[in-house]
């Protein structure tokens, strides 16, 4: 298995913690109460956001272990759903960077990016069937890698985590929309 530090390369203007927190004693307990089936095995073929996932027409399974389905019950009652994930691959240490795209370094809170103290991946799929007997969640895609662990599953409101007015200053959105 590859791990964190093969799979991102250090690019220039980049800062690393002191301190790895995957070394450091737990603030809390988390579990993982499933893992994602994707077509994605490297990287280097994985989308890079859902809009891109959506784009490759892969759809994706998420199997939930056997103690927590009964955690989906009413689940099928969403059309979308919002996972939270352990990016399992991204490394910890990393807390400027410098994307491909990008002409200057950031804080990995101002970013996307996988590599963060806490690889906590937020993805909003579209739900295409829940059989809580064998904890299947077949979704329209997803943008991990195959196996990912899952933290946490919750149903998308329309109603309230849309905010249509949110913006970041000097990033333009297609369609003239300003997220």
């Amino acid at each position: 298995m590859t791990g964190p530090r093969e799979m991102f390369e250090t690019r220039e203007g980049e800062q690393r913690l002191e301190n790895d927190p995957a070394l450091m004693p737990p603030d809390g307990g988390i579990v993982f109460i499933g893992r994602i089936a994707s077509p994605w095995t490297t990287r280097e073929t994985c989308p890079k956001n859902m809009r891109s996932a959506r784009e490759t027409g892969q759809p994706a399974v998420l199997t939930i272990d056997a103690p927590y389905r009964l955690g989906l019950q009413g689940l099928e009652r969403a059309s979308h759903v919002i996972i939270l994930s352990w990016l399992h691959h991204a490394p910890r240490t990393l807390i400027v960077q410098k994307p491909r795209h990008a002409a200057e370094a950031k804080g990995v809170f101002s970013l996307r990016s996988p590599a963060r103290p806490n690889p906590i991946g937020l993805h909003i799929a579209k739900l295409i069937a829940v059989d809580i007997g064998t904890g299947h969640i077949d979704l329209d895609a997803i943008d991990v890698l195959d196996g990912t662990p899952v933290i946490d599953i919750k149903p998308y409101f329309a109603s309230t985590d849309a905010i249509p007015e949110a913006t970041i200053e000097g990033r333009d959105e297609p369609n003239g929309i300003r997220r």
